[in-house]
């Protein structure tokens, strides 16, 4: 990791009407648009969208480092993570977020080294912990039988 303070730039442009792009040094532009839900098309990421989306996505990067730390072994990590949208003292603001996830692993992985792994990403993940809203963290974890054939990439 590279020493902080990290400084992250994404700029968006649009015109009157239509969607917005995003932009951001060596990543292809995104489109966005408000959310059916505000009056938008509601076939393009939103700003709502994407905060979730970022979520899940330090989730799962927490996870790998804090497996990777801990000598986990896991085949498949997916990670659901739902926002609710309120308004509070006339602000909207995300008030709670769930994150629900779903850890496939060997059958011979301890249980409760899965469990802190995932409590160690969840505690770790920057994104979640720079909302104010009330966090909660569901899993279930599948058994991968021994022996069982996987695919490989080739």
């Amino acid at each position: 990791m590279q020493p902080l303070p990290h400084i992250y730039s994404v700029t968006g442009s649009a015109a009157a009407a239509g969607q917005v792009t995003l932009s951001t040094a060596g990543a292809p532009d995104l489109a966005s648009a408000a959310p059916s839900q505000f009056g938008g098309p509601g076939n393009h990421w939103s700003p709502e969208s994407l905060l979730t989306a970022a979520l899940s996505s330090c989730f799962i990067l927490s996870f790998r480092s804090v497996a990777r730390a801990l000598r986990l072994e896991w085949r498949r990590v997916e990670c659901t993570v739902e926002a609710t949208l309120e308004r509070v003292e006339g602000v909207m603001q995300f008030t709670r977020v769930v994150t629900r996830v779903t850890l496939t692993v060997p059958e011979s992985v301890a249980a409760l080294l899965c469990e802190r792994a995932l409590a160690k990403a969840e505690h770790g993940c920057l994104i979640g912990n720079s909302l104010r809203g009330q966090r909660e963290l569901q899993f279930e974890l599948e058994r991968e039988p021994a022996g069982q054939l996987r695919a490989q990439a080739v």
